[in-house]
């Protein structure tokens, strides 16, 4: 059983790029599976792990996540956060892991109202069964992101060269969605998981953990831009979110109603911005850009 501290209160403004990023050396995350090629050779080849994480929170079974299994305080606190499950200002006694049974437990002294949040729920089109519970929706309208936050276009485009070439357990073994908490054209956070749910929850977690401020920062997704997805950065008071992928027409709608600047099919030179267009600076010139190199392409890019 391991007891996470939530002691750590990291400073933004000492990171670097890629402050965290997911460990390509973990022997976990991978098995090693035997098969055949499109021409009938032998071949081996490692492909990602899924396995099953229950949370509780307190005493109480809240849900079973489908995760590659790294960072699951992250991924505990991230998810209970963007549920509205859990507030900013709360307290944590403690976040137990055991990776054998494959759990993690949640503490905190106040006693939480998500049992009746458990009973409201809106099936997403996240992968591996996204679910937003509880009063999310409801408090959507309420959120008030920074009306003074700017995104240059040069940071678009450096973000997207940065991130696509950062080593990644995509890059490695496919099947995985990336998400990127960003800064100006600094990548600060990546976290990838076999549902883009879960990644962004991952970072959600972190920034709670490490203390860190929304403001000014930017987040980068390698999946769809879907509701779930504009939902979450919106519960994260994030401004700007920008996707390799294309959108979804409530995607589109939600960030609208919320003021969200949403960025999609950012590849190479080309992007679409189809809401918070007053935020995008051009201060860049695409010509001068370099088309994305091919064995760095990910699948929204090819």
């Amino acid at each position: 059983m391991l007891l996470y501290n939530t002691g750590c209160t990291g400073n933004i403004n000492a990171m670097k790029e890629f402050e965290i990023t997911p460990d390509m050396q973990r022997e976990d995350l991978f098995e090693t599976v035997s098969g055949l090629d499109h021409l009938g050779n032998e071949i081996s080849m490692p492909v990602i792990t899924e396995k099953p994480l229950t949370l509780f929170l307190n005493g109480q079974e809240v849900v079973t996540m489908m995760t590659i299994g790294d960072f699951p305080e992250h991924l505990a606190i991230g998810y209970l956060l963007n549920q509205n499950m859990l507030q900013l200002d709360d307290e944590i006694t403690a976040i137990d892991v055991d990776m054998e049974l494959d759990i993690v437990v949640v503490r905190t002294p106040r006693k939480t109202d998500f049992e009746e949040k458990l009973r409201k729920k809106t099936q997403t089109s996240g992968c591996a069964q996204g679910t937003v519970f509880g009063d999310v929706l409801e408090k959507f309208e309420d959120i008030v992101l920074d009306p003074d936050a700017k995104v240059q276009t040069s940071w678009i485009y450096a973000l997207s060269r940065k991130i696509n070439q950062q080593p990644s357990l995509y890059l490695k073994v496919g099947a995985v969605h990336g998400c990127v908490l960003c800064e100006e054209d600094i990548p600060l956070v990546y976290m990838e998981d076999v549902g883009r749910h879960n990644a962004i929850d991952k970072i959600a977690g972190y920034m709670w953990a490490q203390k860190i401020s929304p403001k000014n920062k930017i987040f980068y997704t390698t999946g769809r831009l879907t509701s779930e997805m504009v939902i979450k950065a919106v519960q994260m008071q994030i401004p700007v979110l920008i996707s390799r992928s294309g959108f979804t027409a409530w995607g589109v709608e939600l960030a609208r109603q919320a003021g969200l600047t949403l960025i999609g099919r950012a590849k190479g030179k080309r992007f679409q911005c189809l809401s918070g267009q007053g935020r995008v600076i051009f201060d860049a010139d695409p010509s001068r850009i370099m088309d994305e190199e091919k064995k760095h392409q990910r699948k929204a890019g090819q």
